[in-house]
């Protein structure tokens, strides 16, 4: 506290009055200053221990032994156990030891079972299945002549390589049911006309067929039409329209449109039907 001390007589004068106040001011007591400690340093995290030399010896044998035991509880005592030939004095044990029995299962007479026999079977290939399907056909003919009002599309007989009816497509886009025959004399073999009629169809390029045209004819009552496909480009001097007589040269056999080789290709319907041309012309033609 500052101030005058009234346990002393009143000053007298001024500089009493204010050494007394100098002196008083000197006595004050300053506020107590309280000092704050300083945090602690944290102490630094021990560091994990390392692994002794010991330890890991100790975790090695520890793996060893548990391999062994298994090992020695899993195999049998002998079977790492060497042999050799010249341990054994007697060979004929040695013979023995070397070969085991089988098994034997003894069945009473009354109680056996007679075993029924399996029917044998035997497997074809698609090839021999086609073969006995479509092979065993026949398509030869013979010719007595080549005169009369019908005839064969060629003067001699020729090979036909496909008949009429069912068939295996012989190329991609092929028809598996052929309404033709395909007769095969040779590329550029010469074709005729099988009786006298009239031009309807004529193809000099078609996509099928390639170069090909369609004969009417009336014979014996009906209307007969007669189809020539495949022959050669530009091979035919025949116009749509055009009246034809039996043996006129039609064209050359080729390979034109979807085919696999040089055919004629022959097609004929009656009364619009299709009809196997080898058996019509076996009947109608010299």
């Amino acid at each position: 506290m500052t101030g005058t001390d009234h346990s002393l007589p009143p000053a007298t004068t001024r500089r009493e009055l204010r050494e007394r106040e100098r002196a008083a001011a000197e006595h004050v007591v300053a506020p107590a200053h309280v000092p704050v400690p300083a945090p602690a340093p944290s102490r630094p995290a021990r560091p994990a221990p390392r692994r002794t030399l010991g330890r890991r010896l100790m975790s090695a044998t520890a793996l060893l032994f548990a391999g062994a035991f298994i090992v020695g509880t899993t195999l049998p005592t002998n079977a790492l156990e060497v042999f050799a030939a010249s341990d054994i004095d007697d060979p004929a044990q040695l013979a023995v030891a070397s070969t085991v029995p089988g098994q034997v299962l003894e069945v009473d007479a009354e109680e056996a079972v007679d075993v029924e026999a399996r029917d044998g079977f035997s497997v074809k290939s698609w090839a021999e299945v086609l073969r006995e399907q479509y092979g065993t056909r026949n398509y030869s003919y013979s010719m007595s002549g080549w005169t009369g009002p019908v005839r064969w599309p060629f003067p001699y007989t020729v090979p036909i390589s496909s008949g009429f009816g069912e068939r295996v497509a012989p190329c991609r886009g092929c028809s598996t049911v052929h309404n033709a025959i395909d007769l095969t004399p040779g590329a550029g073999a010469p074709i005729y006309a099988i009786a006298d009629g009239v031009v309807i169809r004529r193809e000099p390029h078609g996509a099928s067929w390639g170069n090909n045209l369609t004969i009417e004819h009336h014979i014996n009552g009906h209307v007969v039409t007669s189809s020539y496909a495949h022959m050669q480009w530009d091979s035919s001097p025949i116009q749509l329209g055009d009246t034809v007589k039996v043996g006129d040269f039609l064209g050359l056999v080729g390979a034109t449109g979807q085919a696999t080789g040089a055919h004629l290709h022959l097609e004929i319907k009656v009364d619009g039907e299709y009809v196997d041309p080898l058996v019509w012309l076996k009947a109608n033609a010299s």
